[in-house]
């Protein structure tokens, strides 16, 4: 599957190569992105096919990695340099934890998930004693999944948890009837309702004070590679206000539709979905009153052990933190 996806996007880039191919002197960075491409990568492939990383002499190496708990794993370990778009609260486990990585960057200030469920299933009630797919036993999706069942009656127990930790997996097992419903990030959750899904909900009208995704590196690196992190952080941000821009709409949806290989009205759906709610976090700095909201509901789970200061999961001179 992934030599699939580098396949794809390989043939995606080739029609823009004279225009942004990066000099030979380019810097290469191996950059994890969590399973399939979908929404929360759009800023990544604008960068890559606007040309913004091959202004600034880097050369993205994508590696698609099928969970966030992983991709902490592989940046840990120093296989990655650093991670964009991926949810925080695997690697704030692992920092925890003593893991040397750190949170450079907010990337999406609310989860833009939704609970999709078999055609049959019509409400929250026709949840009780069916399976429902989300990331782990202690990925944030639990969260998400108990803050949006509470207060539709349904409680730990009245269902089954399976596990996967990609949205495209997690799709792909309601298509195919292995799970009674997954919680979905766009575009799949348009393509999952067009295609006759029950829509239960959005997360983030359960649980809108917690930051979803984030860009993370490598502490070892980072310190060894200051000025190369900073042009990345500098190119995410112009991709991110890039996107915000309505009078771009139209080339952003293409750029999305390439990539991911799914169909325009749903991909424009969620084009018009993450403007609505301003999921995106334009200014590249991380709210101390979001992360500590996720820091809180992660030591409620006993996800974490040891102090829930938020600098403490930050890097020092890179992440700019603001109230």
């Amino acid at each position: 599957m992934i030599r699939s996806l580098r396949t794809a996007f390989a043939a995606l880039l080739a029609g823009a190569a004279i225009a942004t191919s990066p000099p030979a002197k380019a810097e290469t960075v191996i950059v994890g992105v969590v399973g399939a491409v979908s929404s929360t990568h759009w800023p990544v492939y604008i960068g890559l096919i606007k040309g913004y990383f091959a202004a600034e002499d880097l050369k993205l190496d994508l590696v698609f990695i099928q969970s966030s708990a992983a991709l902490a794993q592989q940046l840990t370990a120093g296989s990655i340099d650093l991670a964009l778009s991926t949810g925080l609260a695997d690697p704030i486990r692992a920092i925890d934890k003593g893991s040397p990585i750190a949170i450079v960057r907010i990337e999406m200030q609310a989860p833009p998930y939704a609970l999709l469920a078999k055609p049959a299933i019509k409400s929250w009630s026709d949840l009780k004693g069916k399976t429902i797919s989300i990331g782990g036993p202690k990925d944030i999706t639990r969260i998400y999944l108990e803050r949006m069942a509470g207060p539709n009656g349904l409680k730990p127990g009245d269902y089954d948890t399976v596990f996967a930790g990609a949205t495209s997996a997690r799709f792909s097992a309601l298509q195919a009837g292995a799970v009674d419903a997954a919680i979905l990030l766009p575009p799949f959750n348009f393509y999952a309702e067009s295609a006759g899904f029950t829509n239960l909900g959005l997360t983030i009208d359960y649980a809108k004070e917690l930051p979803f995704a984030g860009a993370v590196v490598g502490r070892s690196w980072a310190a060894s590679h200051k000025t190369t992190l900073a042009k990345v952080l500098s190119v995410h941000n112009k991709s991110m206000a890039w996107f915000s821009d309505p009078q771009n709409r139209a080339e952003a949806i293409k750029i999305m539709v390439d990539a991911s290989k799914l169909k325009e009205a749903d991909v424009a759906k969620s084009y018009d979905f993450l403007h609505q709610h301003e999921f995106f976090e334009n200014t590249g700095k991380v709210s101390k009153r979001k992360m500590s909201a996720l820091l809180d509901a992660l030591k409620a789970l006993g996800d974490i052990e040891g102090s829930t200061d938020v600098e403490r999961f930050l890097l020092p001179g890179i992440t700019q933190l603001t109230d």
